[in-house]
């Protein structure tokens, strides 16, 4: 990414009619290498502790491995995959020692000072990747509605209104090993916009409304907004829920 681009970022949380917080989101910069940052969202599972546990281990890995990674090294990608794999071996071995059953979700993208940008995520939560208003990517769930939809047995619409829509096919802290979907952006430009959430935000919008909001207002603005808006239309059944958002701005 050349000089002629700054960041503008913002996170939110809310427990949304849950009785506590099981999400976890963080936006962490880079510790010696400027312009490097990761983003991550954990949705966890599990019972009152459990999930937050699970959550919270999530977070753990993600900010150790991070402060070991260097950009010039390292590969990105791989990383991310690593911070699944590692996250889920630490939940597991959690659950040994506890009663309960924690399991998470992972979305996690990772923006080096070149411009390149990585993602990784396991489950539910998400990333979406627009320029403008547009849609250019978005990670696909690993849910059992999913498969429905790839299949071409319902569309995305009926999906997020099917009964099943919070059974997941993988995620950590599970007797499998998790799935892991991958994504390269090669550069950003000015105009693209990142958002990680979890379920609780995205359940309630279509990829066209998430594109207008993300588009017209500033990330702070933007995530306030998108949770407001989600408390609404969940009616007083909402799950908890957690986002990350980056713009890429032109400088001046």
């Amino acid at each position: 990414m050349s000089k002629g681009y700054r960041l503008s970022a913002s996170t939110g949380i809310h427990k949304g009619d849950r009785d506590y917080q099981q999400d976890q989101v963080a936006l962490i910069s880079h510790p010696h290498a400027k312009g490097c940052l990761l983003g991550v969202v954990a949705d966890g599972m599990g019972g009152r502790s459990g999930g937050r546990k699970a959550s919270d281990q999530v977070m753990m890995t993600a900010k150790q491995l991070f402060e070991r990674y260097s950009p010039e090294t390292d590969d990105a990608t791989s990383s991310l995959v690593q911070l699944v794999h590692e996250a889920h071996m630490v939940i597991r071995l959690t659950a040994v020692s506890s009663e309960e059953e924690p399991h998470s979700t992972i979305a996690a993208f990772l923006i080096n000072p070149g411009g390149d940008c990585h993602w990784a995520h396991s489950g539910d939560s998400r990333i979406y990747h627009y320029h403008g208003d547009k849609l250019i990517k978005r990670t696909s769930d690993h849910s059992y509605v999913q498969t429905l939809v790839d299949k071409g047995e319902i569309t995305d619409e009926e999906a997020n209104i099917h009964p099943k829509s919070n059974i997941l096919m993988g995620c950590l802290g599970a007797d499998t090993e998790p799935p892991v979907g991958t994504h390269l952006i090669a550069t950003l430009r000015a105009g693209d916009v990142l958002m990680a959430c979890s379920d609780g935000v995205w359940h309630y919008f279509t990829n066209e409304e998430l594109g207008s909001v993300l588009s017209a207002l500033p990330p702070r603005e933007a995530t306030e907004f998108l949770i407001d808006k989600a408390r609404s239309r969940a009616r007083g059944g909402g799950d908890n829920l957690s986002i990350v958002v980056i713009k890429v701005e032109p400088l001046g």
